[in-house]
């Protein structure tokens, strides 16, 4: 039964394909076609024409995860009736994968024609599992969990930048800060309004309305909270006049950036909560977990059969630990890996931090692993919780099981 790997190495313009047969070989003339519906027509037409010639039983179509520029053509093969005649199976492969296999290969010169040639040679290597249908579903939630992820990070970076201002403007703010949050709603309202300068010649009255106006009351008793500020803002630096004009400029803007990101990660929570009412699941079933962390990691794993077991999917998180090992020396200290999915790695970990604030048994195993470290414990108790919940989440989602309370046998991590 003769077999054909085909390697498509893809980019914003074109698509270079190489076609391998069972033992390696290239069994016709390295093609290139524009990366369009048009290139993409013919590409099939070529394929379909090489397995009919090779009368192919089965043809694996390898192309790398890279950027956008493969995602059209990998859905148009998806759903080619062409291809399904000579079982084609669609293969997206992580660059990473690819990369490394080509150093086993003979040096060859860096072309996208023996870049096609190493993804086909990957493909027939095997090990690797078919792109699903399944993942299709879940594509517009992935989209959607990942620029969440891209302003949270953004959002951490205003904040820091906030930070700085914020010193300069009202040195001892952050240090003495009366409100909850530097970020919160009041916090902001009142380091967006006053210098310490206008604080202390504010009446206290004033000073007073203007906190409950801003602090949908929720705040305890704001006369407290004036005083304070009037206490802090007496003992704060005074900012060089020269400079006074630049950092409120700066730290207006960089508030207004802080206010529009988290305005916008509302609206994306909302929409993503919207699009997991579509998708078959039972991780929000577990307390501390809701739409938005169970979103983050269903739209990373996607077809849960991919993985053989949780160890699989551990190790694709990146929460996994390496190990160094020679003759009779074992080392006991051991680092995160950190080499796989980061998206689904941040998700993984956050989602552990709320459960080890709403979960009674998630609670008790962080207690535990924080407990038994002098140093760095509450990151090596998260990201052991995180490894815990790995197989919780591999359970629920192979199984479609509801969360009932430790459901599986833990062995004690190291």
């Amino acid at each position: 039964m003769t077999i054909l790997y085909c390697g498509i190495d893809v980019s914003l313009d074109s698509c270079a394909v190489c076609c391998n047969d069972s033992n390696g070989q290239i069994i016709a003339s390295p093609a290139s076609f524009d990366n369009d519906l048009a290139g993409a027509v013919s590409l099939v037409a070529f394929l379909v024409d090489l397995a009919a010639k090779q009368s192919a039983a089965g043809l694996k179509i390898g192309l790398e995860a890279t950027s956008v520029y493969g995602v059209h053509l990998r859905d148009f093969l998806m759903a080619s009736e062409e291809l399904e005649a000579f079982a084609a199976q669609v293969y997206e492969i992580n660059p990473a994968l690819v990369a490394n296999f080509k150093k086993a290969l003979p040096k060859r010169p860096k072309t996208d024609t023996m870049d096609a040639y190493a993804i086909a040679e990957r493909v027939r290597f095997g090990h690797l599992t078919p792109f699903s249908k399944e993942r299709l579903v879940v594509s517009p939630l992935l989209q959607l969990t990942r620029l969440r992820l891209h302003l949270v990070n953004t959002l951490a970076i205003e904040q820091t930048r906030a930070h700085n201002y914020i010193y300069l403007k009202f040195s001892n703010y952050q240090r003495e800060n009366p409100f909850s949050a530097t970020f919160g709603q009041s916090s902001l309202a009142v380091l967006s309004e006053f210098t310490p300068d206008e604080l202390l010649n504010l009446e206290l009255d004033d000073l007073v309305g203007f906190i409950l106006a801003n602090g949908n009351n929720r705040l305890g008793d704001p006369l407290q909270y004036a005083k304070k500020l009037k206490s802090m803002a007496n003992r704060a630096y005074r900012l060089n006049p020269t400079m006074a004009d630049a950092v409120e400029t700066v730290l207006s803007m960089t508030i207004g950036n802080i206010h529009f990101l988290k305005s916008q990660i509302q609206k994306l929570d909302r929409l993503i909560g919207r699009q997991l009412k579509a998708i078959p699941q039972t991780l929000t079933t577990v307390p501390g977990i809701g739409p938005v962390f169970a979103s983050g990691i269903i739209a990373e794993v996607g077809d849960i059969r991919r993985f053989h077991n949780e160890a699989a999917l551990a190790q694709f998180a990146g929460l996994t630990w390496t190990r160094y090992q020679s003759g009779h020396f074992d080392a006991e200290e051991r680092s995160l890996t950190k080499t796989g999915n980061r998206y689904l790695r941040y998700y993984l970990v956050e989602a552990a931090n709320s459960l080890r604030v709403h979960n009674e048994e998630y609670k008790r195993f962080y207690k535990i692993k924080y407990s038994q470290v002098p140093k760095h414990q509450h990151k090596r108790a998260l990201v052991l919780t995180a490894r815990k919940f790995v197989r919780l989440v591999y359970a629920l989602l192979s199984k479609g099981q509801i969360y009932k309370g430790s459901m599986i046998d833990v062995p004690p991590l190291g």
